[in-house]
């Protein structure tokens, strides 16, 4: 194989299993410049596999699912589609919300997008992914370092204080995980739902400053 082309199989992409789903980084692996591409597997039946999200950042985006294996189920402002293997799924408007729930164990979706008419840009998500890498082994020192390393070379990353607030919290080091969610919010309000969900801060879902940065009600009251 040439020194400009080059295979892998889906397995050797994985960066470990976050919240039932195993995230292949495939567009940095590659050094893919021309258009973003990454696949998602859940580990078992009725897994979000793709979060409810949309487009509509600072580069908004055109995206196309494939479903590879296994069976999911799409909601598109709030419609429902029906995707079992075999199944492209299209967004066009980047500001339509979109998720997928695996309806099957080893489900694998495939998501590329890009701009219309412009040179794609790497989103700056990427920048921390591989550091998810140490929630398969509940590594937090080492993800913590990672990330904090990250944060020093991109201070205003929601992304990355995101993650190091996740960390901080399985830690145990509640004060530090509070104030990074609490920036990471500050510059990216799509976080604070996110963070009402995600048990990665369940151990800090008691204390009032959680729930005043995640806007919920119930502090007590893990988010399903």
């Amino acid at each position: 194989m040439s020194a400009e082309s080059r295979a892998a199989h889906i397995s050797e992409l994985e960066i470990g299993t976050h919240d039932g789903r195993r995230w292949a980084q495939v567009r940095a692996t590659f050094g893919i410049g021309a258009f973003g591409v990454n696949a998602w597997t859940a580990d078992g039946p009725d897994q979000i596999i793709i979060n409810e999200h949309d487009e509509t950042g600072p580069r908004p985006h055109e995206e196309l699912y494939f479903v590879a294996n296994g069976h999911a189920v799409f909601t598109i402002n709030g419609d429902e589609i029906d995707a079992p293997a075999g199944t492209f799924v299209f967004v066009r408007d980047p500001a339509a919300k979109r998720k997928a729930v695996a309806k099957e164990a080893e489900t694998t979706v495939l998501a590329a997008g890009g701009p219309r008419g412009k040179a794609f840009e790497p989103v700056e998500w990427e920048r921390g992914v591989q550091a998810l890498r140490h929630w398969e082994t509940k590594d937090w020192d080492a993800a913590i370092a990672e990330l904090f390393e990250l944060h020093g070379e991109f201070p205003d990353d929601a992304t990355i204080l995101y993650n190091l607030a996740c960390a901080e919290s399985l830690a145990g080091q509640r004060d530090e995980a509070l104030e990074h969610l609490r920036r990471s919010v500050e510059q990216d309000a799509t976080f604070a739902e996110l963070a009402a969900g995600d048990s990665d801060f369940d151990p800090i879902r008691d204390d009032p400053k959680f729930s005043a940065v995640a806007g919920q009600t119930d502090a007590g009251s893990p988010s399903s």
